[in-house]
């Protein structure tokens, strides 16, 4: 589900319909703007802050994803 969400706002700011989410950001594209607009995107829709180092290091979907998820399990 957090994938799916992560995805379709990656789709939207990268203006990308098809990608995997195992895509580097950077590879498709992304730069630190369009990561400041997912990282607002990501809290506005979800509700969930990321640090923008975390993002950056973190630079698929799938490794985003995984890190909500465990970041939610741990609290």
């Amino acid at each position: 589900m957090i994938a799916e969400q992560i995805h379709a706002i990656w789709s939207r700011e990268l203006k990308l319909a098809e990608f995997s989410d195992t895509d580097d950001f950077f590879d498709l594209g992304g730069h630190s703007l369009i990561m400041t607009q997912i990282q607002v995107a990501i809290l506005t829709e979800l509700g969930i802050e990321i640090p923008m180092d975390q993002l950056f290091r973190k630079s698929t979907v799938q490794q985003i994803s995984e890190h909500i998820e465990a970041a939610r399990s741990a609290a």
